[in-house]
């Protein structure tokens, strides 16, 4: 399958204005992200989608592909989309440009379903939910069917335990995989009700019926959201 690797980068995140260029022992965090996707021997093509000449010309300079974007793209994957409708492709990966310790073994694991699911139109990630995350509404939340595709994802504690908690709660991985063609008709659609409740775009897919599988991986990832994160990323990476 041909695939390619797009990482969204946009300039103007309100928490952490300009966190890709933001340098993290001594690199910019954009390149920490290029660099580990890279390892995953996944894609014919990764590139870096941004609205910004900075982030543009970093990325070239050490060595990496990016393409210019407009700013008018709301989210991510308006990004992705813009880039797609380029190129010819089987699957398109989304991953985020605030993820410096991606792992290559669980963008593996993100695509491999899409080789014996025929009809499969998307993947997602999870990892078991850190103790104390529950009612962190950054922390997004998600339950699966038992043959592992998601019922719903919420910036609210779920499954709520009334009594005990009887199974894993779940953490959301912001990273994708899409049949190009699908990507293309999932971003025509208008945003959905629920979509615009929880500000989560992935439940626009399942207002529309689609199947999301949701693939299980060990551990959450630390993303770059904050200066705070900022930190703990250099404190991990000098460990």
């Amino acid at each position: 399958m041909r695939t390619i690797g797009i990482i969204p980068a946009r300039w103007g995140s309100t928490r952490f204005p300009g966190k890709p260029l933001a340098l993290l022992r001594n690199r910019p965090v954009i390149e920490h992200v290029w660099r580990r996707a890279a390892r995953a021997k996944l894609f014919t093509r990764l590139l870096v989608a941004t609205d910004d000449q900075r982030i543009f010309d970093t990325v070239l300079g050490f060595g990496g592909e990016a393409v210019m974007t407009p700013v008018t793209c709301h989210s991510g994957t308006d990004r992705l989309a813009r880039v797609a409708r380029r190129i010819a492709c089987d699957l398109v990966v989304n991953i985020q440009g605030d993820e410096p310790f991606i792992r290559e073994d669980y963008l593996q694991s993100l695509v491999a379903p899409f080789r014996h699911e025929r009809g499969l139109q998307m993947t997602t990630l999870a990892a078991p939910l850190p103790v104390g995350e529950m009612k962190n509404p950054n922390a997004v939340k998600v339950v699966c069917t038992t043959s592992g595709h998601a019922l719903y994802f919420s910036r609210a504690p779920i499954p709520w335990a009334r009594e005990k908690l009887m199974t894993e709660a779940l953490l959301h991985l912001g990273v994708y995989a899409f049949r190009r063609k699908f990507l293309l008709q999932y971003n025509a659609w208008r945003p959905t009700p629920l979509e615009q409740t929880e500000q989560l775009e992935q439940l626009r897919a399942l207002e529309h019926g689609v199947k999301i599988r949701v693939v299980r991986v060990k551990k959450p990832l630390l993303s770059v959201d904050t200066p705070a994160d900022l930190r703990q990323a250099e404190k991990l990476l000098r460990r």
